[in-house]
């Protein structure tokens, strides 16, 4: 698709290593890992519902009950 082969492969990798470093690379595929899992489990979970009673709606009852 994009024509990436192995020669610019290792010179992507080569910049990133001079960018980053060595030692920082375990750290940012972990990171990178990480946001990818949660985004995966996050658009595969159902939606929460949230059914605690609003503040409002516990005013105005407390309003009708004196009337």
């Amino acid at each position: 698709m994009f024509g990436l082969g192995m020669p610019e492969l290792i010179i992507i990798l080569v910049i990133v290593i001079v960018v980053f470093g060595a030692s920082r690379l375990p750290e940012l595929g972990k990171g990178i890992g990480e946001a990818i899992r949660n985004f995966k489990k996050s658009s595969s979970e159902p939606k929460e519902i949230d059914v605690t009673p609003k503040k409002n709606a516990q005013a105005e009852e407390g309003k009708e009950k004196k009337s």
